[in-house]
This record gives structure tokens, C-alpha cells and sequence, in this order.
């Protein structure tokens, strides 16, 4: 290739970029004044629509100032409207008020005259007494008392046969009335009158059995009795054993102890004392439950577990004859029924009923009359003071404080006068024997004392380490002058002074 073509196409190069400059400077400035012109549009458009939300905001505004002016002006109209009221109102108060003032000041106008229309007539009221005074001879009090005295004269025997009247047909009326309430009251309770006996018979299977409880030279039957406190007669029954005591608890004890040993057949000391341990704890625990029984049975809920279990020891006690439990159940019911009938309260007079010989049961273990013991016991478990009050007067030894004590009374009376209910002569034996335990228990030393053979024997367990063998002699003795010098009792009676040592030691 040539020089010259090569200047041509470098020319040709240099002419072609120049045109290309320029054409795209021509296009670029083209395009710049479109833009301006699109932004010029918007701002035109912007300020047109900020002047028309101005505009529209200017409208609001002024519509919203006019409903302010319309509703401030409705109520300056109700303002204007209530202050007229008042003002109203205030005219017919003052209005009132000057009535009222003129109806006060004619009020006690009215007043002065009537006091002196008073005064007026009080000495005209006087002016006569005075006329009547001298003419009579006698002042108004002379006056009155001699007009007393002669109605008095004239109405005196009519008003005396009128009274007899009333306290015969009121006397009657009572009578009658007090009548159909005990009446009523026995009517709807009716329970039995049957009396304890003093023995408990155990029938034995056969003789073998009685040989066992006899044991080797009568080993085993005096350590029962010695561990029961009961007497065995063996030999006067056929195919049964009596025990005998005065003590139910021991009875019922010494018969249960017996059953266990017949049913187990080991019969021998220490097995017999075990037994009779048992039977203990058997025998309290059936206490309880008739403490519990009676309480359920007269509807009494509130009494401690603790006097339950002291009234369930009457269970087991009678008083001339007739079981003392039974006896206290049967007077709450009369007393809960003489309660309704009387107005009085029903639960207070029924708890008082059934405590009311709790005493009896630890009357040989407390001293005192069963009154203060029943007292003291109702008082150390909590009781309430007004079923103690209603307890404590119904032998007459405290004075009757409520009408539920009146109504135990009533009902111990009822309950005791049923025929058949007591035996005097039984609750006089059953008192000796008692007090000839009591007497032996007085001496120091004693252990245990157990009154046998229908009170005709004492026997006497003394503490070993306390009481020597010549000690017991002499304690026999006492106990003897003692007994001599404070019962009267027929025939003799048998003391016996028991010493015994035992020692137990464990081989392991």
C-alpha cells in the first residue's frame, strides 16, 4: 500500500471522529432540554396542586369555625335558659321563706296564747280545789286517799273472790298442763327396766378344761383371780364356771380373759396375766365405742372424746339395780322431749341428762360425791358451763341456775320411779363392798385390793419392796380394826395380806 493511501484513510479516520463528536454532542444536548422541560411540567403541576389542598384546607377550616360559632352560641341560649330558671327558682324559695317566717311567727303566737289559756285554767283548776278544800275540810291528798278508801271497802270482796278464782282455775291449769307434758314426754319413750346381776357364768367344754383352770394345787386359779380381781366358783354349776364380783368391768373383763384361755388352751401364769391384759384393752376399746353409741343415740355432737369415754364406763356400772348408761340415755331422751315442750334448749338439757352420773364412773378411784367428780371431769375436758350447770343440781346438792337443771331433775326422777327400775338393797351391798375395797386402799403400801366371796373376804396385794412379811401382818390387823370400827356388815370378814416376789430376768 501507498503513503498517499495511507494519508487518505487517516484523513478519512480523522474527518469520521470529528462528525461522531459533534452528531452525539447534538443528541446529548437535545436530550438535556427535554428533561428541563418534564421537570418545568411537574413544578407547574406541584404548585397547582398545593394551592388547591390550601384552598380546600381554608374551606374545612371556615365550615369547621362556623358549626364552633353555631354550637357556642346553642349553648350560651341553654346557659341564658337555666340562668333564667334559677333565678326563677330562687324568687319562689324567697317567696317560700317569707311564708314560712309568717306561719313561725303565727305558730308561736299561737303558743303564748295557749300557755296562757293553760295558766288560765290551771288557776281557775286551783281556785276550786281551794273552794273544795274549805268546804271540805280536807286537802287534795286527804281527798284522794279517802276516795281510795271507799272504793277499796266496796270493791274489796268482790276483788278477793275474784282472785281465789284465779289462782284455783290458774292452779288447775298448771297442774294439768304439767301433767300432760310428763305424760306425754313417758308416752313417747318406752325402754326396758331390766336390773344387772353380780355373776357371769363361762360354760366350758369339758372337765379336762376345768382341771387346766384349776391347775396344780390351784396354782392357775388364784393367779387369775389375782390378776382379775374376780372370784371363780368352779364346782356349783354343771359344765360352767361363775365369776363373781360386785365390779362389772372386772366381770366382763375375767370373762373375756377366760373365753380366749378356754379357745387357746395353754392355761398357766404368765399366759393367764397376758390374757387378762388383753381383755383390758378389749374392754376400753368397747367403752369408747358405747361412750360414742350413747352420744350418737341422744343427738349430742359436741361433747370432747375424752367425756365419751368416761361415759362409756357406765356401761359397765348400775346404780340400785339398774345400769346407769341405759339410765342416762333414757333421760336425755325425756329431758331432749320436756326441753321442746318447755322452750327451753333441747341439746343443752340432753348433754346435761347423759353427764349427769359421769362421776359414778370413777367414784371408787376419786374421792368425793359423783356430783363434784362429774363436775371436776366436765371442767378439765372443756365442757360447756351450761350443760355443768344443768348437771350438777339434780340431787339437790347446787342450786337449780337454768331451766334445763329443773328439767335434768325432772327427768332423773321419771327416769328412777319407772316400776321394776331399782332395788335398794342391791345398791346398799354394792356400796359396802365398795367401801371395804376403799378402806384397804387407804393404807400405804397397797398395791391392789379385791373385795370376794359377796364381801366376806379382802384380799390385799402389797407392794413387796415397801411392806415386809412382818409389815403385813400388822397391815392385816389394821385393816381388820379399821373394817370393824367403820361397816357394819354381818357375820365376819376375811382379810388376807398377799406379799409376793417376782423376779423375771431374759435369757438372750
Amino acid at each position: 500500500m501507498s503513503l498517499t493511501t495511507i494519508i487518505i484513510s487517516a484523513a478519512g479516520l480523522a474527518v469520521g471522529l470529528v462528525l461522531g463528536y459533534y452528531l452525539r454532542l447534538v443528541i446529548s444536548l437535545g436530550k438535556k432540554g427535554s428533561m428541563e422541560l418534564e421537570i418545568k411540567k411537574m413544578m407547574i403541576s406541584a404548585k397547582e396542586e398545593s394551592q388547591k389542598v390550601l384552598e380546600d384546607a381554608k374551606k374545612k377550616a371556615e365550615e369547621k369555625s362556623n358549626e364552633l360559632r353555631q354550637e357556642e352560641k346553642k349553648k350560651e341560649e341553654e346557659f341564658r335558659k337555666t340562668e333564667d330558671r334559677f333565678i326563677k327558682k330562687e324568687g319562689l324559695l324567697d317567696s317560700r321563706q317569707v311564708e314560712i317566717d309568717k306561719e313561725v311567727e303565727s305558730i308561736k303566737i299561737k303558743i303564748e296564747e295557749i300557755k296562757k289559756a293553760r295558766e288560765k285554767v290551771e288557776g281557775i283548776e286551783k281556785e276550786k280545789v281551794l273552794e273544795l278544800e274549805k268546804l271540805s275540810h280536807l286537802t287534795e291528798t286527804e281527798a284522794k286517799e279517802e276516795l281510795y278508801k271507799i272504793v277499796e271497802r266496796k270493791s274489796e270482796e268482790d276483788m278477793l273472790v275474784r282472785m281465789q278464782k284465779l289462782e284455783v282455775a290458774s292452779g288447775e291449769k298448771l297442774e294439768r298442763r304439767a301433767k300432760e307434758i310428763l305424760a306425754t314426754s313417758i308416752q313417747r319413750l318406752a325402754s326396758s327396766t331390766a336390773s344387772e346381776i353380780m355373776t357371769t357364768s363361762v360354760a366350758i367344754p369339758s372337765d379336762d378344761i376345768k382341771g387346766k383352770i384349776i391347775g396344780k394345787e390351784g396354782r392357775n386359779i388364784r393367779a387369775f383371780e389375782r390378776s382379775s380381781g374376780v372370784e371363780l366358783i368352779v364346782d356349783d354349776t354343771p359344765g360352767s364356771i361363775v365369776i363373781s364380783s360386785f365390779d362389772p368391768i372386772r366381770r366382763q373383763v375375767a370373762r373375756l380373759a377366760l373365753e380366749n384361755l378356754i379357745l387357746d388352751g395353754r392355761i398357766q401364769p404368765a399366759k393367764i396375766e397376758e390374757e387378762v391384759k388383753k381383755s383390758q384393752d378389749e374392754i376400753n376399746r368397747i367403752i369408747k365405742e358405747k361412750g360414742e353409741q350413747a352420744a350418737y343415740e341422744c343427738g349430742i355432737l359436741n361433747l370432747d372424746p375424752r367425756i365419751l369415754a368416761v361415759v362409756g364406763r357406765l356401761y359397765f356400772r348400775t346404780s340400785y339395780g339398774q345400769n346407769v348408761l341405759q339410765h342416762s340415755i333414757e333421760m336425755a331422751h325425756i329431758s331432749r322431749m320436756l326441753a321442746e315442750e318447755l322452750g327451753a334448749d333441747p341439746n343443752i338439757a340432753a348433754a346435761g341428762a347423759l353427764t349427769h352420773d359421769i362421776g359414778k364412773a370413777l367414784d371408787h378411784e376419786v374421792q368425793g360425791t359423783h356430783i363434784d367428780i362429774g363436775i371436776r371431769i366436765l371442767q378439765k375436758f372443756g365442757a360447756d358451763k351450761k350443760i355443768i350447770d344443768a348437771m350438777k343440781s339434780h340431787h339437790g346438792d347446787y342450786p337449780h341456775e337454768s331451766l334445763e337443771s329443773i328439767i335434768v331433775t325432772t327427768a332423773d326422777s321419771i327416769s328412777g320411779g319407772r316400776p321394776g327400775a331399782r332395788r335398794d338393797t342391791v345398791e346398799n351391798y354394792l356400796k359396802r363392798l365398795a367401801d371395804l375395797e376403799a378402806i384397804a386402799k387407804s393404807f400405804s403400801g397397797i398395791e391392789k385390793s379385791y373385795a370376794l366371796q359377796a364381801g366376806r373376804e379382802i384380799r390385799v396385794f402389797v407392794k413387796p419392796e415397801e411392806i415386809s412379811d412382818i409389815e403385813a401382818k400388822k397391815l392385816a390387823r389394821d385393816v381388820a380394826l379399821r373394817i370393824e370400827n367403820e361397816l357394819k356388815y354381818p357375820g365376819e370378814i376375811k382379810v388376807t395380806i398377799i406379799r409376793e416376789n417376782r423376779v423375771i430376768e431374759y435369757a438372750r
